[in-house]
């Protein structure tokens, strides 16, 4: 079975270098970006798809033509408080906790938000469910839940900075009758 990631387009947000707000849309470009990558998407093969229920990923799910069942579980990590800020910002804003953030980037919770690592038992056991259902999957959802499943491949969280995840791209994980996870695509996108 395959699971297919794909980050939703370019927000505000993302031009402007800053942790995403939930509220923030895609720009043109990126709506222009996924209506490029609709003409890959259209080649694929899959039983269901999943959205996070954040707007930018239901603006991508809708330009690329699909429906889809809402899940929080993919939805970005949440950063809490340092949402809307640069990291400079976030460093100037919260000295304390941008130290401890900075000591212990996996377990630190961000400041009325999540660690890295409760958005992974959170994304992970999102896989492990679908998983179990032997279906191909799409899901449009967030670089972070891309980099988080991206990991769980190797049941290992350190590989999260690892991997780049661009607005717009198409990332494939495979699970073989014995449950072998694999990369079979990663960051694939259509200039």
């Amino acid at each position: 079975m395959d699971i297919i990631l794909i980050r939703h387009g370019q927000t505000g947000d993302n031009v402007g270098n800053i942790f995403s707000t939930k509220e923030t849309v895609l720009t043109e470009e990126g709506r222009e970006h996924i209506k490029r990558t609709k003409t890959y998407v259209d080649t694929l093969s899959f039983d269901r798809v999943y959205v996070s229920p954040l707007y930018r990923a239901i603006q991508t799910m809708e330009l690329l033509g699909l429906e889809g069942e809402r899940d929080e579980r993919i939805q970005e990590i949440d950063f809490g408080l340092f949402e809307g800020y640069s990291y400079e910002e976030i460093k100037e804003n919260f000295p304390e906790e941008s130290k401890l953030w900075d000591e212990d980037y996996i377990n630190f919770p961000t400041p009325k938000g999540e660690s890295i690592k409760m958005a992974y038992e959170r994304v992970t056991s999102f896989l492990e469910e679908i998983s179990k259902k032997d279906e191909d999957a799409l899901l449009v959802c967030h670089a972070g839940v891309i980099r988080l499943a991206l990991s769980w491949v190797f049941d290992n969280l350190d590989y999260y900075f690892k991997f780049r995840v661009d607005n717009g791209s198409v990332n494939i994980i495979s699970i073989d009758e014995r449950g072998y996870k694999f990369i079979k695509k990663v960051n694939y996108t259509l200039e």
